[in-house]
């Protein structure tokens, strides 16, 4: 049974003046108040600042090299090394700061499916971190389990530490390490909760594919006749509004594994971007942050009456609301579905060639999969004046600890095996490129995937894109098929021929990154230049 002052001296806490194990919501709430963590708004949610730091900090995440993980690790600019003895230092100077103060300790579980799940402790400084955990990850209900817990992973999060760079080896005062061999994850100089639910992704990235588990930065949902369909997509490319469908199930909308069973959730809670949210176009997700349970950060609140501005980007456009998956009305409690039928990969063109959807051989659906393509456009980044492409491995570069081809290749043999059609889907322009094209229309795209994951899709006719090979249909209900060559909204005909080469060259470029090691099937399914 645990005390408040005994169970984490393993890790060399010591002298600690309080332990809260495992705190409901409702005592959680407490905590945030008394100790002026947040602020409670009308109807429920608690809004909370992280400071300076309103995102991720990719330059400052560390994987520790050591002996039994060093060649499975791809060692990049988002896998950069950190060694043992810099770690062990590092964590004994958290473990001196934390002496004499209270920390908070949630333990829950990463992963549905409990043959691959991971027993998760989180300890933590801050009172609203242990409930952002408590939402994020799968709790467990049964108490005696939780006098027994006895974790696979833990991270200790200490956001008022701060790192020394020119003694500790990082480069910033902010930090987030992983060390596979000693099962744990510091975080520290950061108040941004998501580094705790990233962190735990990036673990189950690295440990879901030793066992042939496909993990998945993506969205998935359940339509009424049991077919499953996944999501992938950068920001801005609709991922969170598509995959939130009021005709369907939500399984998940960020993580998910793929086993022999079918898709399961990581997670046991969402983490929506709520900037400009609106009832209207998004009720289900608007509904969630004004409910109690729900953590929203950087959200601005009026101080008098406590009614939160979800326009409002003074502090942040990366505005968010984290709040158990049971806040809404319409999930998949057990966390699982079956082997996808629809597998969507979503992107925001902004040169306006890519068609509206494309239909992907395998070899194909591996190629989009390890570019993760998408642009940004002006106004979306500070110093970006003109279209950008933007390519993240796998849809999710920062967050992947093998080479990206293991991942890809692990998709292809699903997708072989289970029979799963792949699509790519533009959300982006058409009629010219930024500046004159025009952004595809909701309605449109809602047609599209409806026409996807009702089969009308797949039975029906294509012709071929001269340059990446990918199916471009002739029909699909309510969207006109004018729309569906990008070309048509073209003046000119030799200037889209021109773009559209020049996309391609930049995917071609892209892909020289990871050809050392690929397998030559990947490539298969690229432009022909």
């Amino acid at each position: 049974m645990k005390t408040e002052r005994t169970g984490l001296e393993e890790y060399g806490f010591t002298n600690l003046s309080r332990i809260h194990w495992n705190l409901p919501t409702p005592a959680l709430y407490e905590q945030i108040i008394n100790r002026n963590e947040g602020m409670l708004a009308h109807l429920g949610p608690v809004v909370v600042r992280t400071g300076h730091h309103t995102g991720r900090s990719p330059n400052d995440k560390f994987v520790v090299d050591e002996p039994e993980t060093t060649n499975d690790v791809y060692w990049s600019k988002e896998n950069k090394k950190f060694t043992e003895e810099q770690f062990d230092k590092l964590l004994g100077k958290m473990a001196s700061y934390l002496q004499t103060k209270e920390v908070f300790v949630q333990e829950c579980y990463a992963g549905a499916d409990e043959d691959t799940r991971l027993k998760v402790r989180v300890v933590t400084e801050n009172a609203w971190h242990s409930m952002f955990a408590r939402n994020m990850f799968i709790r467990e209900k049964d108490v005696n389990k939780l006098d027994e817990f006895q974790p696979d992973f833990t991270v200790v999060d200490c956001p008022r530490f701060h790192a020394d760079p020119e003694t500790d080896g990082t480069n910033s005062e902010t930090f987030i390490i992983i060390n596979f061999k000693r099962r744990m994850v510091i975080i520290g100089g950061t108040s941004y909760a998501g580094e705790i639910k990233k962190s735990i992704f990036t673990v189950m990235n690295y440990l879901l594919p030793k066992n042939d588990v496909m993990s998945m930065h993506c969205s998935a949902n359940i339509g009424e006749e049991g077919d499953t369909a996944i999501f992938f997509g950068l920001s801005g490319t609709g991922k969170t509004t598509l995959s939130t469908d009021p005709e369907r199930y939500l399984i998940g909308d960020d993580e998910h594994g793929w086993n022999e069973s079918g898709v399961f959730n990581i997670e046991g809670g969402c983490y929506a971007k709520v900037i400009k949210l609106s009832a209207e176009a998004e009720p289900d997700i608007y509904e969630c942050t004004r409910k109690f349970g729900t953590v929203l950060e950087n959200v601005m609140v009026d101080s008098r009456g406590r009614s939160i501005d979800l326009d409002d980007d003074s502090l942040t456009e990366n505005t968010r609301a984290s709040y158990p998956i049971t806040h809404l009305p319409k999930i998949v409690e057990s966390g699982k579905g079956g082997h996808p039928d629809n597998i969507i990969f979503l992107t925001y063109d902004a040169f306006g060639v890519l068609p509206p959807v494309s239909k992907l051989s395998i070899e194909q659906a591996m190629y989009h999969f390890i570019s993760g393509y998408t642009a940004k456009v002006a106004g979306t980044e500070k110093g970006v004046t003109e279209p950008k492409a933007v390519f993240s491995a796998c849809f999710g570069a920062p967050f992947m600890v093998w080479h990206p081809s293991v991942y890809a290749k692990l998709l292809g043999e699903k997708v072989r095996a289970k029979g799963a059609q792949c699509w790519l889907v533009n959300t982006g322009l058409t009629g010219g490129p930024y500046g004159v094209g025009k952004r595809f229309a909701i309605k449109y795209t809602r047609a599209i995937i409806k026409a996807i994951l009702s089969g009308e899709l797949a039975s029906g006719k294509f012709t071929t894109d001269p340059e990446f090979g990918f199916g471009i249909p002739e029909h699909i209900s309510g969207v006109p098929e004018e729309a569906l060559d990008p070309s048509n909204g073209w003046s000119s005909r030799a200037d889209y021929d021109a773009k559209l080469k020049e996309l391609a060259g930049k995917f071609a470029e892209n892909i020289k990154r990871f050809e050392e090691g690929m397998d030559p099937e990947i490539l298969k399914g690229g432009p022909t230049l």
